[in-house]
């Protein structure tokens, strides 16, 4: 059930069912030569709609903006500074606060927004209490990055050793393969990718990284590697889901 296709009725009567909502979030930010500037947003969406189908559970609108400012220096990227994406994420949760929903689960894409989505949650405790509405005290705020699942991280490995990278990772584009066939892109990869570096400014990541790749070789990716992660993702994430609906 998605929150954008579904009329006020049908959502006052999913709250009679559950307060639970999953929101996916990623980012719209370069990914090398040959992955899709909407990658971690793609990913993030995708997933969240596969836990959405089995849990029954309602699925917001994908945020796909998010704190990329180390990007900015490639061509498409966009991003949110910190202070903004606290203060969208609050705003988010206090007016679904208001209506009832108390369970918020993030599936997140961007290892970039994993700071300040943490941040923004202790920004929407503080808020609800200074609004003093009376289920304040039962909003939880949880957040799940699908690339850390340890079922989607050790196929990771199996398939891609050292070669997964930390950005523009073929674990990721192959799950936009799967999702856009349509849309594979070919380019010639150097075999001499940086990594491990420290992420300062977009000046600075471009000249450490030039063509965007961070220790990955994404030409390993295949829309049937895609499938794969797809279906461990949302088994994983889908039990996870349950679990924090349950949780006291």
């Amino acid at each position: 059930m998605q929150l954008h296709l579904s009329t006020w009725m049908e959502v006052e009567a999913y709250l009679a069912q559950s307060k639970g909502i999953i929101l996916p979030i990623g980012s719209t930010e370069q990914h090398g030569p040959t992955g899709l500037i909407g990658t971690d947003a793609i990913c993030a969406e995708t997933i969240a709609r596969g836990v959405g189908d089995a849990t029954h559970g309602l699925v917001a609108p994908t945020i796909n903006v998010g704190m990329a400012l180390h990007h900015t220096a490639f061509p498409g990227s966009i991003s949110l500074r910190p202070s903004t994406l606290i203060l969208v994420i609050r705003d988010y949760v206090v007016s679904l606060t208001k209506v009832g929903f108390t369970h918020f689960f993030f599936i997140n894409g961007h290892g970039g927004n994993v700071a300040t989505l943490k941040a923004a949650f202790s920004e929407v405790y503080a808020t609800l209490a200074d609004l003093n509405l009376p289920q304040a005290d039962q909003v939880r705020c949880q957040v799940s990055n699908w690339y850390m699942c340890s079922s989607v991280y050790q196929l990771a490995k199996e398939l891609y050793g050292d070669q997964e990278g930390s950005h523009a990772t073929p674990s990721e584009v192959a799950l936009t393969q799967y999702v856009y066939p349509e849309a594979i892109k070919q380019a010639a990869l150097s075999p001499n990718v940086s990594q491990e570096h420290r992420i300062y400014g977009a000046t600075d990541f471009r000249r450490r990284y030039p063509d965007g790749r961070m220790g990955s070789n994404p030409a390993l990716a295949t829309p049937a590697h895609g499938a794969e992660f797809y279906q461990l993702a949302v088994k994983d994430l889908s039990r996870t889901y349950l679990e924090f609906l349950a949780a006291e």
